[in-house]
């Protein structure tokens, strides 16, 4: 009986052992893991992972782009069999992705373009982003003098994003309608410094402003609160579906948000990442070529944003994105469902 026994556990650990050995280690370097969302896109990688049985590990740049060469390093030493990458900068980014195509490690490029063929880029449509942002602006204030608070100029996304709004409202910047008044990127995406360059837009132009083109939610309240310095009202666009963006917009001072669902984003990344793992040269359901900026061809997918505006507020609490009683914090007789 006792014979019997230790041959079953024996057995059993011998079909143990195998399930062991596919379980693999996803890494992940983030670039700046303060801002408000990655903490939701991190959640669903984990997911991910966990669900295909996989480990996940991190790293966090700091927004420093030397300390994320050396974060990847730290990820391929511990065994990493993938990486998602979000890049503190897509050119600097490149003796990480070196040491990553020599280990054999696939890398996924996480919501930001990495300038480099063996990188699988996963985001939403930015370009689409930034004609989401525009439209909405536009639609509230087609004529008068706009700004343009762009994101950091180490990311591909920023100019994606600028030439979407630039494709809306060119015609009407052609046409004299609207008048460019200032623009400035924002390092780092950092709202303290977009705050600073709209201050010194609105002191430029004596305040005369209609209209902040902002790229992300960030930004966005980084302008507003220049703007509330100043008793300043104009439209305000932003992106990501953070929070405050979504309760400026029930207040009134923002005046949309490009919902990215960065749940969908961190789960379909997890999922790549744990089937890339097992096999670099896997096919990803939806994936297709596509040339970047620096003419290079590249796997991708990119998912479909949402705006958000006071029209359509229900949609995110709806989805479990945001709870009402956050979404309408200190509104009175606001857009539904905060009426």
């Amino acid at each position: 009986m006792r014979k019997s026994f230790l041959t079953a556990v024996a057995m059993t650990a011998g079909l143990a052992m195998p399930m062991l050995a596919h379980a693999a280690v996803v890494g992940v370097s983030w670039s700046n893991f303060q801002e408000e969302r990655w903490k939701t896109d991190e959640a669903a990688i984990k997911a991910a992972l966990a669900k295909a049985g996989d480990k996940y590990i991190s790293t966090d740049a700091q927004s420093s782009s030397a300390k994320q060469i050396s974060d990847v390093e730290s990820l391929i030493s511990q065994g990493a069999n993938a990486l998602i990458i979000l890049a503190q900068d897509t050119k600097a980014i490149a003796p990480a992705m070196k040491a990553a195509h020599d280990a054999g490690i696939p890398v996924i490029a996480y919501d930001r373009l990495i300038e480099d063929p063996n990188a699988f880029y996963l985001t939403f449509d930015n370009i689409e982003v930034g004609r989401l942002q525009a439209k909405a602006v536009e639609a509230a204030a087609p004529k008068g003098n706009y700004v343009f608070i762009k994101g950091s100029p180490t990311d591909p996304n920023s100019d994606f994003l600028h030439s979407g709004q630039m494709e809306v409202l060119k015609p009407a910047i052609d046409k004299g309608d609207i008048k460019v008044v200032g623009e400035a990127y924002t390092d780092g995406w950092l709202p303290a410094n977009a705050q600073k360059n709209m201050e010194q837009i609105l002191t430029a132009n004596n305040n005369k402003v209609d209209a902040v083109v902002a790229s992300n939610d960030g930004t966005a309240g980084g302008a507003v609160a220049a703007l509330q310095a100043q008793g300043l009202v104009v439209p305000v666009s932003g992106q990501d579906g953070d929070h405050a963006a979504l309760n400026r917009i029930a207040l009134g001072t923002q005046t949309v948000s490009v919902w990215k669902d960065s749940r969908e984003l961190g789960k379909e990344a997890g999922t790549i990442a744990a089937e890339l793992a097992k096999n670099p040269k896997a096919k990803v359901p939806g994936a297709k070529e596509w040339k970047t900026p620096g003419g290079n061809m590249v796997m991708s997918k990119f998912l479909t944003p949402i705006a958000i505006t006071k029209k359509n507020l229900d949609v995110v609490v709806k989805a479990g994105w945001i709870t009402k009683d956050e979404l309408c914090q200190g509104v009175k007789n606001g857009p539904a469902p905060c009426n």
